[in-house]
């Protein structure tokens, strides 16, 4: 059953870079899925795991809003 407009979706997620273990609280786009993320401490760039639609999927505490929304 998808969300109706009124239930919440969360557009906060702390995501762990990979790479260098650093995490930052990031707000997320609300209706789309966001391919890269650029590592505010060390400057790597992140790409979605395979499977993974985005970078808050893969590496986030909370999926991207389009996969909150699916998963209602």
């Amino acid at each position: 059953m998808s969300k109706l407009f009124y239930d919440k979706i969360d557009l906060r997620s702390s995501i762990k870079c990979p790479n260098c273990e650093f995490v930052k609280e990031e707000t997320m786009p609300e209706n789309a899925c966001q391919h890269f993320y650029k590592c505010t401490n060390c400057g790597d760039i992140i790409k979605p795991q395979k499977g993974d639609c985005c970078v808050f999927c893969s590496y986030g505490t909370v999926k991207c809003p389009p996969e909150q929304n699916k998963n209602g």
